[in-house]
């Protein structure tokens, strides 16, 4: 995906996340698993719109970090469903990041595509219970 991306003013972010001390790593950025949790966890609260009930990830394509996230930025997970299929939801995740608990520059940090997939209480997969309208 292009870096030349323009930060989604028009969308409501699935979550926001303000960055703290316990976060770091250290260098004294924001740890990228961090980040990696918020997006995996943005993916959920997406695809939960499909499927009410219990999902797992079972994929994050490529992710690259093209600016660092450092203590208090306001870091945006803005989430898109690009795919349900019988069992699964795609979720595409782009990751924002507003310098100075909200005040400063707009960064573009990263973004990922998540599968998740439906299951049962056994942790098979189930069909999606709220396919889209045709």
């Amino acid at each position: 995906m292009s870096d030349e991306r323009v930060f989604p003013a028009d969308k409501v972010p699935s979550i926001r996340r303000l960055m703290m001390p316990r976060d770091t790593n250290a260098m004294g950025s924001i740890f990228g698993g961090v980040i990696l949790a918020e997006v995996d966890l943005a993916a959920a609260v997406e695809a939960h719109k499909f499927h009410p009930s219990r999902i797992v990830t079972v994929a994050m394509d490529k992710v690259e970090f093209k600016q660092p996230v450092q203590v208090g930025d306001l870091v945006s997970f803005f989430t898109e469903t690009t795919r349900i299929g019988r069992t699964s939801i795609t979720v595409h995740v782009s990751v924002w990041a507003q310098r100075r608990f909200g005040g400063g520059d707009v960064v573009h940090v990263t973004e990922a595509s998540v599968t998740m997939v439906a299951v049962d209480d056994r942790g098979q997969p189930t069909p999606v219970l709220k396919p889209p309208a045709s």
